[in-house]
């Protein structure tokens, strides 16, 4: 997978933030995980691997691509525990239900702000938050390196404060991969409590 991804620029997870993905999704053995951005299945390999008793559920817009993930799943013997579904992440996230265990978000990053906001409410108290490419190549930290007209990483900028000081949620930023967002529910939100008043 990782020399089909490199050979046809596929966006996949780096190897080391999905041995972190395998390791978190390990803490809940039998939960239920969600991953926004499939592409071939590479991070909900993982996800699967790691939460071995549990089922995964992953949304891509690309239909190819969700047909490509099937097979290696299938391949690796995870394919029962994961449900690939096909759609935009912003219209499929309003019907799914929850709770999930684990949200792993990799996808459009000009929707990571409205991409939390729904999946956050579906996370269980205690449960994580993995957020790819906070630091996209280093343009964050240094906005001389972003090409004229990089709405990714002005996105991302916007996103990063946003996702840092989020009310429901412990965060941290960790230097893995591309720049790797954790989080962990710690309080429910005002949706979850029958509001808004």
């Amino acid at each position: 997978m990782e020399r089909v991804a490199a050979a046809e620029k596929i966006p996949i997870a780096r190897p080391d933030l999905a041995r972190l993905l395998e390791a978190l999704a390990a803490v809940t053995p039998a939960g239920r995980l969600l991953e926004v951005g499939t592409a071939i299945g590479y991070g909900t390999l993982h996800l699967a691997r790691g939460a071995s008793g549990g089922r995964v559920v992953s949304i891509d817009a690309d239909a190819e691509r969700l047909e490509r993930a099937r097979g290696y799943l299938a391949r690796a013997g995870v394919g029962e525990r994961v449900e690939l579904v096909h759609g935009r992440a912003l219209e499929v996230l309003p019907g799914l239900a929850g709770p999930f265990d684990l949200a792993f978000l990799d996808a459009d990053k000009r929707d990571y702000r409205r991409c939390l906001d729904l999946v956050v409410p579906m996370l269980v108290l205690g449960g994580r938050v993995v957020i790819d490419n906070l630091l996209w190549h280093g343009r964050i930290a240094d906005p001389s390196l972003r090409p004229e007209g990089d709405v990714e990483a002005e996105a991302i900028e916007r996103f990063n404060p946003y996702f840092t000081i989020h009310p429901q949620l412990a965060t941290v930023l960790l230097p893995v991969g591309d720049g790797v967002g954790l989080g962990v529910k710690r309080r429910v939100t005002m949706r979850e409590m029958g509001g808004p008043y």
